[in-house]
């Protein structure tokens, strides 16, 4: 069980909502951290509907969540921040109507003008961990070997930006611990080796830790099985992912291409050059490469309109 919200002046018919809710975020395996804001966006909106003389969650109605939102922003509130509490109040009264807490969702009359602005469809680095820790959280808790393999199968689609075909196609011996590394055979056979970092090796470890109970005569070298045993094929990698991206609040649901995608554009934000990301990729022509610097810069401008006072 999850401790109460910090807010002892709140009414229970307030309070204990969002302590179920956390406890619900909880049995779907959500990181400590994305509960705790969770918690804390929802404290702050119960403690301004009371201050209204709302006492129910049940009373909560559209203009009430506006104002909250209203008020936010006009206290400075980042684009980041005014996003996430967004999020919280629509998969809380969401999650509220379907357990019959309230008649009917507030957010849902809110028009998507109202909402703060979104980035450009792609995954954001925030979205990226919450997904990725969630997902080694689950293969803690998960019995069966499944759980350490989809985390593992995550962690290096992002942490290497690797081609569902070449995740599949890996082999035991792709992966070099010792230089913390991975051999990809990517279109028309060419081999490039990209640098993995210390969550996925940990992640590989893991599933490795627990591939013999899957292996058959058909396993081979293959690094990745299916729960038969032969090699996983791509359709069982997108479902895994699909289904892990799903789960993340607001995140866009892109498939295995989507976290390629997303290790690019994180990259090139982070201060990498295009031709280092172009090698990561294994991309021939550069020009290919720097479509991903056009939603870094998208991704700045829309920033600059949100937060700079002249723009």
């Amino acid at each position: 069980m999850n401790p109460r919200p910090d807010s002892p002046r709140l009414p229970s018919a307030l309070s204990v909502p969002i302590e179920d809710f956390s406890d619900h975020l909880a049995t779907l395996h959500r990181s400590p951290n994305t509960i705790r804001g969770y918690r804390a966006d929802l404290t702050d909106l119960m403690e301004h509907v009371h201050d209204h003389g709302v006492n129910s969650i049940g009373h909560i109605d559209t203009a009430r969540v506006r104002a909250w939102l209203a008020d936010t922003r006009l206290a400075g509130a980042t684009a980041a921040t005014m996003q996430r509490r967004w999020s919280a109040a629509r998969v809380f009264f969401r999650w509220a109507s379907n357990e019959r807490l309230i008649d009917g969702d507030p957010t849902t009359a809110l028009s998507s003008a109202k909402a703060p602005k979104r980035l450009p469809t792609t995954l954001g680095v925030e979205q990226a961990r919450h997904i990725l820790d969630d997902a080694v959280a689950e293969a803690r808790s998960d019995e069966s070997p499944q759980g350490a393999r989809d985390a593992a199968i995550l962690e290096v689609l992002y942490g290497g930006g690797l081609r569902v075909g070449e995740l599949c196609g890996l082999d035991l011996g792709d992966v070099d611990r010792s230089r913390q590394t991975v051999r990809v055979t990517g279109k028309g056979n060419k081999q490039r080796t990209v640098p993995m970092g210390g969550p996925a090796l940990r992640a590989v470890d893991e599933w490795l830790g627990r591939r013999q109970e899957w292996v058959c005569s058909t396993s081979g070298r293959a690094l990745f099985l299916g729960t038969r045993g032969g090699r996983i094929d791509q359709r069982v990698v997108r479902r895994i992912v699909h289904t892990h991206l799903r789960a993340e609040p607001d995140s866009p649901d892109l498939g295995p291409h989507g976290l390629r995608h997303a290790m690019a554009t994180h990259l090139l934000e982070g201060g990498a050059d295009l031709r280092t990301v172009q090698d990561m990729l294994g991309h021939e022509s550069l020009a290919t490469t720097q479509i991903y610097t056009h939603v870094s810069t998208e991704r700045l401008r829309t920033a600059f309109r949100q937060a700079h006072p002249r723009a």
